[in-house]
């Protein structure tokens, strides 16, 4: 009962918490600081989800009231036929409504609406390491494009024999770190690389990290701590590609942190674009400082943990792929390099919040 009470206590600040916003997004000066409107409207939308979902449920607690009520007082066979029928319809609703609602009250990261820098590189097992890699690339891709989102190439340094030793790439749209967050580790792939003669199946692997972008409000960068470098694009552009000194390289002197960038072909838009990378870094830096102080605090088993942790295998000769943190396989792959990644998500989302709500009632 006292865990009840708690939630009901919960939604009805939320509620509270709405209306302030909704008064707040309504004031004649609202759209004087646009950075805040734009906050607190996003506020009130994600609110609303729950507070629509609040009512529904209060609707039902109450018509079960009612039920409950008629059959405690009234004699009539008929009328009380009715009332048990009705509770009988709402008592499953009001469980699945309940359990919807705690999972919306789980604290979310709240660098989940963000977009994300989306980091891929070949780790062991040489021109197939690089290949798989640009395998991984084209999947995230294809996924960015199946959820509407924009990916842009900041960076790349190609392999030998096709794909990339490292790719480095902005992805931009709705909640996007909050799905790609997942992604963060070692990816390994078994198959008989289109290198081989002997027709042996190797092994090999691919890194990926997913960083939340970073703007100057979430990360101050001391611009006299950063030494600039330009130079000519080597990426496809036109003619402005190796005459125009519009790709930039920064170095954060106190970290050593090098980020390039030479996807447009404005300097400037390169340097913001740049920018955004290193203050995605540096935050990562300090949030991995955090966590190792409050070591005691658990590292959860799905969330964005260790990038050397082995998080995924790709097995092409028997067509599966296993994500080992939740020891989930699907035998799909060729759809899954294609970008349907979508299902590994919304497991690794339902395992890490099933983590969340233990501990939350221990």
């Amino acid at each position: 009962m006292g865990n009840f009470r708690k939630m009901l206590d919960k939604l009805q600040a939320i509620e509270d918490r709405f209306e302030e916003v909704g008064q707040l997004i309504v004031q004649p000066d609202a759209t004087s600081d646009m950075k805040k409107y734009t906050k607190l409207s996003k506020e009130y939308k994600d609110l609303q989800k729950i507070v629509e979902k609040y009512h529904q449920y209060r609707n039902i607690l109450d018509h079960i009231d009612s039920a409950k009520s008629v059959l405690e007082t009234e004699k009539d066979p008929e009328f009380r036929e009715m009332a048990k029928a009705e509770l009988d319809d709402l008592e499953p609703k009001k469980e699945v409504l309940e359990d919807l609602l705690k999972n919306m009250l789980i604290p979310k990261d709240p660098n989940d609406g963000k977009n994300a820098v989306l980091e891929i590189r070949a780790g062991t097992g040489g021109d197939e390491a690089a290949i798989f890699a640009g395998d991984l690339f084209r999947m995230y891709q294809r996924f960015a494009e199946k959820s509407g989102w924009r990916l842009e190439v900041l960076d790349l340094t190609e392999g030998t024999s096709g794909g990339y030793k490292e790719i480095i790439s902005m992805v931009s749209g709705e909640d996007v770190y909050g799905k790609l967050k997942y992604e963060s580790g070692v990816h390994r792939v078994q198959r008989v690389p289109t290198t081989e003669t002997q027709g042996r199946v190797h092994t090999s692997a691919a890194s990926v990290a997913v960083l939340p972008e970073m703007d100057e409000v979430d990360v101050e960068v001391n611009m006299n701590d950063i030494r600039k470098d330009t130079f000519c694009s080597s990426g496809p552009g036109g003619q402005s590609v190796n005459t125009t000194y519009s790709a930039v390289r920064l170095t954060h002197i106190p970290t050593g942190l090098v980020v390039s960038c030479q996807d447009e072909k404005s300097q400037l838009k390169n340097l913001d674009k740049a920018l955004k990378v290193l203050r995605s870094r540096l935050y990562e830096i300090e949030l991995q400082k955090h966590q190792d102080e409050v070591g005691a605090q658990r590292r959860s088993m799905v969330g964005s943990g260790d990038r050397s942790d082995k998080i995924r295998t790709y097995n092409y000769p028997q067509g599966r792929v296993t994500d080992h943190r939740i020891s989930y396989s699907v035998h799909n792959l060729p759809n899954v390099m294609d970008g349907e990644i979508a299902d590994f998500i919304e497991q690794l989302q339902i395992a890490e919040n099933a983590e969340k709500l233990k501990e939350g009632s221990e």
